[in-house]
């Protein structure tokens, strides 16, 4: 499935739900949708994104989700069955990241303090460094496990799977999706 520049176009700043189980044991934070999420739906569905392949080579989902053309039931069966949860701090469809401004990302980490509040996961783990540091006041905050708990919930920082980010590898992802489900109590394929 291809989508032309102008069919893309018109999904900026659409807004795109977020996918939470009833049973959420790990809530996945990215920093907004991009406008190939928007067109189909699917959270980290462009082709290019590293987001799928990485759960799959953790061992957190049985298959590879291909999500360029949306989600299958199987794939909402996958995710939601295992207790994983995708939301972003801005729910705003952009070309990139860098569009948002710092306002809507603070505003993004308020939206998302009440969603962590009220649904209370055992893990939240933040998909970008630079939008969380912006979002949250925090700048010299690094990847990896922080140290205060929010709201009593682990917090964990990883680098975003974007294809823009050429700081991150599907297998560096993997290795830090995997310690981040195994504190969230997913069972992982060995």
């Amino acid at each position: 499935m291809g989508f032309s520049r102008s069919e893309l176009e018109s999904f900026r700043d659409a807004e795109v739900p977020d996918l939470l189980p009833e049973d959420l044991r790990l809530l996945l934070v990215g920093i907004n949708p991009s406008l190939w999420t928007a067109a189909t739906g699917a959270p980290f569905a462009h082709p290019g994104n590293r987001f799928y392949p990485a759960l799959h080579a953790a061992g957190i989902t049985s298959y590879r989700i291909d999500a360029s053309a949306g989600y299958s039931d199987a794939d909402l069966d996958e995710l939601l069955g295992r207790g994983i949860g995708i939301t972003n701090l801005s729910s705003r469809a952009t070309v990139r990241a860098d569009e948002l401004t710092r306002q809507e990302l603070r505003d993004g980490a308020a939206r998302l303090d009440a969603l962590v509040a009220e649904r209370r996961p055992a893990v939240v783990a933040m998909l970008g460094v630079t939008a969380y540091r912006t979002a949250f006041g925090l700048p010299r905050a690094r990847t990896g496990l922080q140290e205060q708990r929010w709201r009593g919930v682990e917090l964990w920082v990883a680098p975003n799977p974007s294809g823009l980010n050429a700081h991150a590898t599907t297998a560096s992802l993997a290795r830090d999706y995997r310690t981040i489900a195994e504190r969230a109590g997913l069972d992982v394929a060995r």
